[in-house]
Order: C-alpha cells, then structure tokens, then sequence
C-alpha cells in the first residue's frame, strides 16, 4: 500500500537559465488532501509539470505514486495515475466530441476516443457524470457547455482510471458564485468516498479552501514559504508576511475569507 503519494526533496528547477524553484520540499501522505496556495508567477505550475513527469528537476529528489525520478520509467505509466483537471485542457478536445465521450476518454488517458469501450465502462462513466451531477448534459456537444459545466465533465473524466492522486488545477477559474460552490459541493462529494484519491487543489483564492483541505502549502516566488495545517497556514499574521501586506482572515463555515487589514485594526491569529 503506498504511503507517501508525493516526496520532493530540496527540488529546484531551472529553465533557460531562469531559476523556476529552488529547494522545495513537500510530502504528502496517502489521505491527506492539500492546498497549494500561491499566487501567479509563484512557481505552481511547475510544480505541476514536476508531478506530472513533463519537467524533471535540475537539483533534488522526486517520488510520486513510489515512482523514483530518475529510477522508473514514468511517462504514461506515472500519469495514469494521476487525475489531472486544468482548464488547459478544455481545447483539446476534438469540437464534435460530446460530455459522454469526454468521460469516456479517461478511461484510456487519451483526449479523443480511439478505442471501443466496453459495457462496464461505459456503465462507470454513467455513474461519474450522475456523481458530479453532469448527466442531464451527456449528450450535448462538450464546447457548448458552460465552464462550470466543462470542468465538472472533466473531473469526472479524471476519475475514470480510479486514480490514487488528483489534481485539480484553479478549477472554478472564470466561474461564477454559484457555479463555484457547485463546483466546490463536487469536489467535497469525492472526498468523501472510501476509496478516494488524495487531492491538491491549486488555487490564488482562499475563500476556495474547504474544510476537507487539512494541508496548506504556501509558494512564494518558487520557494516554499511555509507549510503544514491549514488553519495555521491561511491566518492573518501568516498571510499578512506572506502577502506583505496587512490582511484579515475570518472562518465562517469552516472556510476563509480574505479582507485587506484596516490600518485601526490589530493583526491576529
């Protein structure tokens, strides 16, 4: 049974002679489901293509899924196992593809259907678009839906291989509230499952992080700024040095909100 999903030790990378990230380090447990908190131009993205073999360190140690970089052969085999939900994605798919058929290519990790699914698949990939509440809209064509529509599509197509990690890359960008909570009321659902993966939810907002986010991981300028409980990591005198700005956090709900700090107030845990 694996036991550390992901391991980066003192990883940095460097492109085109650019310094991307230097000396981050991160584990996260099987279970355990993280934010990576940081904002645009903090390194999240590479971070991402380092998971997801498509960059390899320049210094460090990688495991992911107890795959070595550098030890294994990764390539698709890594990602097979790696549920991967960007909206990066949303304009490869072929135009004439419908909701099903996007599902059903999770199945075979491949952005297109080239292969004949079988019964039970087609059966699993029923049961992920009524999951995610996509069903009503399985037959309309995948460009026509809305982009909170789009992005719950492509999570369930995520879960097609059963994968033991998900990622899950700003997905309510370019959404509104309620879209955004139904999006958000989606992503708890997962967690909830007995046999779901472990999640990084990569976002810049905090009023985003639900309850189920235990682990928060802050990075600032590709170095890792701090880490570890949420509840500690999204504060107000955490993030007021984080952002170098005063700023207030308040939890309603089990979820933050982020306010600018007024110049009368006292910053506070």
């Amino acid at each position: 049974m694996i036991e550390l999903v992901v391991q980066l030790d003192n990883v940095s990378l460097m492109r085109e002679g650019k310094i991307i990230l230097q000396d981050v380090n991160w584990e996260i447990k099987k279970g355990e489901h993280w934010v990576l908190f940081g904002l645009n131009g903090s390194g999240k993205t590479a971070i991402l293509n380092l998971l997801n073999a498509y960059y390899f360190p320049t210094k460090g140690k990688i495991t992911v899924l107890e795959m070595e970089f550098g030890k294994t052969y990764l390539g698709e085999k890594l990602r097979k196992q790696i549920g991967f939900v960007s909206s990066s994605l949303q304009e490869k798919f072929h135009p004439d593809d419908n909701a099903f058929e996007v599902v059903l290519s999770g199945a075979f990790a491949s952005i297109g259907l080239y292969e004949t699914p079988t019964d039970e698949i087609r059966e699993k990939a029923i049961s992920r678009l009524e999951k995610l509440g996509c069903i009503e809209y399985a037959n309309r064509n995948y460009t026509t839906l809305s982009q909170g529509e789009k992005q719950r599509v492509l999570i369930a197509r995520a879960l097609m291989a059963n994968p033991s990690l998900l990622i899950l890359d700003e997905p309510t960008n370019g959404l509104d509230f309620i879209a955004r909570e139904q999006l958000l009321d989606s992503v708890e659902k997962i967690t909830e499952n007995q046999d779901a993966p472990t999640i990084i939810y990569v976002t810049h907002h905090v009023e985003e992080i639900l309850p189920v986010f235990a682990k928060t991981l802050l990075l600032k300028k590709g170095q890792v700024f701090a880490s570890g409980e949420t509840k500690d990591m999204i504060a107000s005198v955490k993030l007021t040095e984080y952002f170098n700005l005063p700023v207030k956090v308040q939890w309603e709900n089990g979820r933050p909100l982020l306010s600018k700090q007024l110049a009368k107030e006292t910053v506070s845990y």
